[in-house]
């Protein structure tokens, strides 16, 4: 996979995500946003030992898991968990299995931040 490949792959799972790491981060680290796509999507998502809904059902159980202050990238992650094909169903299951590692508070915010997306409501 080359750079220019990692870019597509993370405009279409999280479209201007690079713009918004920007926006938000660049006057603090410039060239932030570059590291992030270059690392998540050059390096990990594009791996292909795992397909992307794997992958997505991996990070959003470790996120779960991890508990409440992950609760703006578990947003991105299950957006595009639901993208890859994840379905809402799928995506509350993996949350719930979380209870056991988390906590039940770790899942409830995690339902919760499934429930402001929705999915296949």
């Amino acid at each position: 996979m080359t750079e220019a490949d990692g870019a597509r792959l993370a405009d279409s799972l999280n479209p201007d995500v690079r713009e918004v790491l920007e926006e938000r981060y660049g006057h603090l680290l410039p060239g932030m946003a570059d590291t992030v796509i270059d690392m998540a999507y050059d390096r990990f998502y594009a791996r292909p030992a795992l397909d992307l809904k794997s992958r997505y059902i991996a990070t959003i159980a470790a996120l779960t898991a991890i508990g409440g202050q992950t609760a703006p990238q578990l947003r991105i992650n299950v957006q595009a968990g639901l993208k890859v094909g994840l379905t809402e169903t799928e995506i509350a299951e993996i949350i719930w299995q979380m209870t056991l590692y988390g906590g039940l508070p770790a899942a409830i915010n995690a339902l919760n931040t499934l429930r402001a997306i929705g999915g296949d409501n």
